[in-house]
Formats: structure tokens, C-alpha cells, sequence
């Protein structure tokens, strides 16, 4: 394994990785983490996931007697993720185009191994070191969600899941998903219209009262996916609306639901005719928790300290993206998000900078130092 972040990354962007295609990684990284002195172990959480990898999870022992601290990354990319062909112009990593970069979320793990092997090279005395690769994340969470949470013996984590080096992800809302199936009335739509009920039109006019988009600070609410209908000449006699609520505050974020759903039901009963009348199911699953973590628990204080330790400018505040922290944090295990270095994720356009990438390793390894002597 290569001394140096850059390289490493690159290595680890070359390796395939899309959800549900984590193998090759996981075999790499299971064999870095064992170069390091590593216990590593593999759970079956594929048989859940649907994938071909469960999660990873290692332990290097310490000669401080005090609970280990944890780091957390995921192992896949969203699509299009494969056959990744990176270059660097004037210190940007960055794809050839027709791909992501992949920094979402080997920037993460790229900085976590290259950091923990730093503070072993220095041959001082450390605390244990956890680490948890998790699989699947960017389909649902579904690697941390499925992971055995009380193997975790750690004080404190950290998730490098975020953006510039530097930032703070100390709180996340917590989002429920939403699926509305809406039934109306199928009928040939030359012949004899004014038989049946249209679907997509009571879901339009369901969607048109809904509250939708940034409700307020701390809330927000989308529909994302519509799918209905069988031919332009045939009414539509069913459709599926696919959408999310999230809020950091789990009162707005029942009550946005209950608007939604108000919204649906105003608009179904608008269509009840002598033929037939118009109907919907509502399924409303709540994908994770929020969180929250003030200023002055251990977590946020040491980060701080480590960053301040190497001159990295702290921006600290609450994201609007859930991640393997909001699972971590429900099981009681104080876990913030700390930036690693990805820009605009998610798209072809993604980079990243050389220098975040080392400074997000030297924030890795100070933080060991830093809970080491704490």
C-alpha cells in the first residue's frame, strides 16, 4: 500500500464500486487494514443489502488503556461509478467526464488508512483505533442499518462523509420516505372518457397543495419519482408518486407528513362520481434518526482541538444529508461528520484537491494523537 494519500486514492478510485459492488474493495481494504496490525472481520450484511460484500470492521489494539476511537467511510460510489479514469491539472483531481470521481467516499478512507498508518509509523504509544467500512450507504444506509452496532466499543467516532476539510457535520435531520399509490378509474380515452378517473390527474392536483421543497429551516420535502399509466390512449387507472420529508425536528417533521398526506386525501375526494371513485394507499417509512451534537461534548472538542493543532480553518454547523453517522448515533455511540475533501458529488463534474487530501489525513492523525494523550 502506498505511503502517500494521492497515490492511495487513486489506486482506490480505480477499483469498481458501485452499491451492491463492493467485493474488490473490500478485499483491498481488508488486506490494508491487516498490513496495519489489524483484526478485520466480514459480516453477512449482503444477505439484507442484496450486494456482494457486508461491511468491514477492524480494531488495532493500542498500549493506552481507554476505549478505542472510531472512524467510519463507506465502500461505494453512486453511478455512473465504473471504469473511473482520474487525472490532476494544477492540484484538482478530477474524472475524465463521463464518470464520478469517487472522492464520495474514498477521499474518506484514503485519509483514514494513510492517517492511522502516520501515527503508526511514529512508533509512540496510541489508543485502540476502530475503523467500519460500511457497504451500501448510498441506496439507504443499508451496510450501518444491518451492522451489528454493539461490536462497537469506541468513546467517541468520526464519519469523514463531507466536504471541505475542516467542516463539522455535528447534527443531521432525519428523513421518512414516502410512497403514495393513487387508483382512479381506467376507460378508453376516445371512446368514452367521461367513464373513467384519472390517475395522474388527481396526483397532480395532490402534488400542486403539497408542501414541497425547502419549508423552513431545519425541513425539507420532495417528490422525486412519478410512474403511471399504460398508453396515451387508455385513462390512467393508477399512479405512484416515490418522495421524502426530512426535518431536524421530528414534530415539523410529522406534521409536513400529515400535509402531504392531507393533500392527497383532499385531492382523491374531490373525484367520487356515481361510476366509481378515486382512492390512494400511503406507506410512510422512517429511514433514519436525527442527531444533534452541541459544542461542548468530548466528540466536537477534540475535533476542534486537532484541527486547530494543524491550522485548518473549523466551519461547524448542521448538514441536510443523512449518513452512516445518523445510524451510529442512534445506537448511542457519539458519532460527527468531518469533511474530507469531495465537491460536487454525485455528478460527473466531481473533484477534489490535491491539498485536501493531505490535510484530511493530517486531521486523521491528530485526532489519534490528540485522544491518545487526552
Amino acid at each position: 500500500m502506498h505511503k502517500d494519500v494521492v497515490s492511495y486514492f487513486l489506486e482506490l478510485i480505480a477499483i469498481d464500486s458501485e452499491s451492491r459492488n463492493e467485493r474488490a474493495m473490500a478485499d483491498r481494504l481488508k488486506a490494508d487494514l491487516e498490513s496495519l496490525g489489524a483484526t478485520v472481520s466480514e459480516d453477512d450484511c449482503q444477505t439484507s443489502t442484496g450486494g456482494n460484500a457486508g461491511n468491514l470492521y477492524a480494531l488495532i489494539p493500542g498500549r493506552i488503556r481507554k476505549k478505542p476511537i472510531l472512524f467510519c467511510a463507506h465502500l461505494d460510489t453512486v453511478k455512473p461509478g465504473n471504469g473511473i479514469k482520474a487525472s490532476i491539472t494544477n492540484g484538482v483531481i478530477h474524472s475524465d467526464g463521463t464518470t464520478i470521481l469517487g472522492g464520495d467516499d474514498k477521499s474518506g478512507i484514503a485519509e483514514i488508512i494513510t492517517g492511522i498508518r502516520e501515527v503508526l509509523a511514529e512508533g509512540g504509544d496510541h489508543a485502540p483505533i476502530e475503523v467500519l467500512l460500511t457497504v451500501s450507504e448510498e441506496v439507504g444506509l443499508l451496510g450501518a442499518k444491518h451492522f451489528d452496532k454493539s461490536r462497537l466499543q469506541a468513546a467517541l467516532g468520526y464519519a469523514l462523509d463531507a466536504h471541505r476539510v475542516g467542516s463539522l457535520v455535528v447534527g443531521a435531520p432525519a428523513q421518512n420516505t414516502l410512497r403514495i399509490t393513487i387508483k382512479g378509474k381506467s376507460a378508453h380515452a376516445g371512446v368514452e372518457p367521461e367513464k373513467g378517473i384519472n390517475a395522474i390527474r388527481v396526483a397532480s392536483e395532490a402534488i400542486a397543495s403539497m408542501p414541497l421543497g425547502r419549508i423552513d429551516h431545519e425541513t425539507t420535502t420532495n417528490i422525486g419519482i412519478i410512474s403511471g399509466g399504460t398508453a396515451k390512449n387508455i385513462i390512467p387507472d393508477s399512479v405512484v408518486l416515490h418522495g421524502e420529508a426530512r426535518s431536524h425536528s421530528l414534530p415539523k417533521l410529522d406534521q409536513v407528513c400529515r400535509d402531504i398526506h392531507r393533500s392527497v386525501e383532499t385531492a382523491v375526494n374531490r373525484h367520487h362520481y356515481d361510476f366509481g371513485a378515486a382512492s390512494f394507499e400511503w406507506d410512510c417509512e422512517t429511514e433514519y434518526q436525527s442527531f444533534y451534537i452541541d459544542a461542548e461534548q468530548p466528540v466536537v472538542e477534540l475535533a476542534q482541538r486537532a484541527l486547530n493543532k494543524v491550522g485548518i480553518k473549523i466551519e461547524s454547523g448542521r448538514g441536510g444529508g443523512g449518513s452512516d453517522a445518523n445510524i451510529i448515533n442512534a445506537s448511542g455511540l457519539p458519532m460527527i461528520i468531518c469533511g474530507s475533501g469531495m465537491n460536487k458529488v454525485h455528478t460527473v463534474e466531481e473533484d477534489l484537491l490535491v491539498s485536501e487530501l493531505y490535510q484530511g489525513t493530517a486531521l486523521v492523525a491528530e485526532l489519534i494523537r490528540q485522544y491518545s494523550a487526552g
